[in-house]
């Protein structure tokens, strides 16, 4: 998993609330166990039209968006069912970090363990940023993990909590399997030293 330190890219703003993760990725995609090759399919029935077109109204369709790192969502972001996938496709379309007032708690707990940085802040300061946002590719905003602060293109700084762990297996680019790496040499002195004592297991 890549290291999440300091973020300077395109907002996307999506003001919409309750965005489950079946719009975030429809269920017809669910069948591949690859974490690549879900970002073209990224809001699929929002971006498409039925016979597979872009729809231009849409926000990651726009020309400003399409290099877009960070979404700016409205409330409840990625409920709906638990499915990694909507992580999955969120990280192989470019985005690292989304920003709302509040989370579904799977969606939540899968962004960290797939790279990408949930940010939770109060109404007013996700308005401030979707405001922000909207100004399009011009308008870069920085998120700073080891500063837990997010800073508008103007300049105005929000500054947001995160869990100290989730915060280091960030930082140190660590998943569930590289957490249990961190432990190899701990690991095999444990299995060496329980073989040596029961040789018949």
């Amino acid at each position: 998993m890549d290291k999440f330190e300091k973020l300077t890219g395109i907002a996307a703003p999506m003001p919409l609330v309750n965005i489950d993760t079946d719009m975030i990725i429809p269920k017809q995609f669910l069948k591949t166990i690859k974490r690549s090759g879900l970002g073209v399919n990224l809001f699929d029935e929002m971006r498409y039209d039925r016979d597979g077109k872009e729809n231009p109204d849409f926000v990651l369709n726009k020309p400003q968006y399409r290099e877009a790192q960070i979404i700016v969502a409205g409330d409840n972001f990625g409920c709906g069912s638990s499915r990694e996938h909507a992580p999955w496709a969120i990280k192989d379309f470019g985005i690292s970090c989304v920003i709302s007032t509040s989370f579904a708690d799977i969606f939540f707990n899968n962004c960290f363990k797939n790279g990408i940085l949930p940010i939770v802040l109060p109404k007013e300061a996700v308005d401030v940023l979707m405001k922000d946002a909207e100004k399009g590719a011009n308008a870069r905003m920085t998120v700073d993990l080891p500063a837990q602060t997010v800073t508008t293109s103007d300049g105005e700084v929000f500054h947001f909590e995160v869990d100290s762990f989730k915060k280091h297996c960030l930082l140190n680019g660590l998943d569930d399997i590289g957490l249990t790496l961190e432990k190899a040499a701990s690991i095999d002195a444990f299995e060496a030293k329980a073989a040596a004592a029961r040789p018949w297991v």
